[in-house]
């Protein structure tokens, strides 16, 4: 079983995310505030994140920036999603991946149980 972090301060995307990988037997901790990824990051351990790029109206790339410089968080993978097409800026900050919303629900399991078997 695997941990993914999902952070997005959109309620119903929170719980979409979460049944949707909990149905794939993971375990799912939801954060949708910003000032609480950091320490969500140093207490779960995630094996993966799935990071919207805009949360409660700040981007979130400066915190992929500042997981890739940070041992022991570094080497999780990110998965970064926006309703904008920005995906060269994220993956250029260090996401491993990045999905255009809005997005089918098998896509964004199968794209991170990928990143899951790396």
């Amino acid at each position: 079983m695997s941990t993914i972090l999902v952070v997005d301060d959109d309620r119903e995307m929170g719980r979409l995310l979460k049944t949707l990988f909990e149905l794939e037997g993971h375990q799912v901790v939801v954060v949708p505030r910003y000032e609480e990824v950091f320490s969500a990051l140093h207490r779960v351990l995630p094996d993966v994140v799935l990071l919207d790029v805009r949360l409660q109206n700040k981007e979130t790339i400066e915190l992929v920036h500042k997981m890739r410089q940070e041992e022991g968080l570094n080497d999780i993978p990110v998965v970064m999603t926006s309703g904008m097409d920005r995906r060269r800026e994220c993956l250029e900050a260090g996401a491993d991946l990045f999905i255009l919303k809005p997005f089918l629900p098998d896509e964004v399991v199968r794209m991170v149980g990928g990143l899951l078997k790396q």
